[in-house]
């Protein structure tokens, strides 16, 4: 027997969009591991500074990424299309933490390089001179 939830309406329960939109992106995001603000897929392992691997493939790490960070607030741009090696960029607009993303697929592996802040160079200290006195 269906019955209806508690409302005044008459009709059945139907899940809203936005409901099922919001279940969808907590699904994506859920155990996501955050390096220095940029958010990785489940399950990516680390390979060097700042370099991980995706335990997915090339068009499903752009994917997640799609799901994670929107096209129309992270601009994309095509990095390298050559035969055997495939490369994006996603770029950080707001610039806090880190500049953007590489994600990159070679010799049948996808990586995912979080490219950091450039820091501003710090103009050097000269060296206090001490007065001395004469005697």
């Amino acid at each position: 027997m269906i019955r209806a939830l508690d409302s005044l309406k008459r009709g059945f329960y139907k899940a809203r969009p936005l409901g099922a939109a919001l279940v969808a992106l907590w699904a994506v995001s859920a155990g996501a591991e955050v390096v220095n603000g940029a958010q990785l897929p489940d399950g990516s392992r680390r390979v060097g500074e700042n370099r991980y691997r995706s335990p997915r493939d090339f068009d499903g790490t752009l994917d997640y990424y799609r799901a994670v960070y929107s096209t129309s607030g992270y601009p994309r741009r095509q990095i390298v299309n050559q035969p055997g090696v495939k490369a994006v960029h996603i770029s950080n607009p707001s610039g806090k933490n880190f500049a953007g993303l590489n994600i990159y697929e070679a010799n049948d592996e996808v990586r995912i390089y979080i490219v950091p802040l450039q820091q501003a160079a710090r103009p050097a200290k000269k060296p206090e001179t001490t007065k001395r006195r004469k005697k």
